[in-house]
């Protein structure tokens, strides 16, 4: 099972729908959207403008209805890390929870017209990702594969959002 929450405001909970159904397709797992919403507040970093993604995990790790199921936040805050400019997402690797960000995933961020089908595939190859890293999975060598490291828009956008034979392996024997 995997379940969604929004962290912060500006998510919609018809976009967390369509993730839900993308995710349940993709992970061959129901997936389901709690009615509830994490406020995020407690992780804004003002010297930067950005939100500590490793604080909102281990936030978030109280927020699931039960240790077995997978926890994605999705957030349309900028997140950070302290040791990069930005992330799109985190994830505990082995764990239970996962975060995306919209915010720099969206067109808009790029000085560019909106484009929902662009930024719903981006969403959701973001969401697969680091939920591939709850799988124990790493960053992979195939640039196609979801897994493979993306530190740029661009880099997301040529990658599949399904897994290679390998890490398919690894997360279908989870």
């Amino acid at each position: 099972m995997i379940e969604l929450v929004a962290v912060g405001e500006g998510v919609g909970s018809e976009r967390l729908e369509a993730l839900a159904a993308d995710l349940a397709r993709i992970f061959r797992s129901p997936c389901r959207v709690l009615d509830v919403v994490l406020d995020v507040k407690f992780a804004h970093n003002p010297a930067r403008g950005q939100y500590h993604s490793t604080a909102i995990l281990e936030r978030l790790q109280a927020v699931g209805s039960n240790g077995k199921s997978r926890l994605l936040g999705v957030t349309a805050v900028d997140l950070f890390v302290p040791i990069f400019t930005f992330v799109f997402g985190e994830a505990q690797v082995g764990g239970n929870c996962a975060l995306a960000s919209l915010y720099r995933l969206s067109e808009e961020h790029y000085g560019l017209p909106s484009d929902e089908a662009k930024l719903r595939e981006r969403l959701t190859k973001e969401a697969v990702h680091e939920l591939g890293h709850t799988f124990g999975l790493r960053h992979c060598e195939d640039w196609q594969c979801v897994m493979a490291s993306s530190h740029s828009v661009e880099l997301v956008d040529v990658k599949s959002a399904e897994f290679c034979r390998e890490c398919t392996r690894v997360v279908r024997g989870a």
